[in-house]
């Protein structure tokens, strides 16, 4: 899954600490879910998407293969 987390907390001037921190969760998974090692359960990509104020389907995209 692809996503835009990284470029959107960096467009508001966080820090991946800053963000764990208002998403409640760790900087490693920050870290994770920026670089695609971790795909967030559907509560915390509906946190995510609340803190950013943008549909999921924005911020998440799922490339599927035929």
């Amino acid at each position: 899954m692809e996503n835009r987390v990284e470029q959107l907390r960096r467009e508001r001037g966080l820090n991946q600490e800053d963000f764990a921190r208002a998403i409640r969760v760790s900087r490693q998974t920050v870290s994770s879910i920026e670089n695609g090692r971790y795909n967030p359960s559907l509560e915390l990509a509906f946190t995510i998407s609340d803190f950013f104020g943008l549909p999921i389907e924005t911020i998440f995209t799922h490339e599927r293969s035929v």
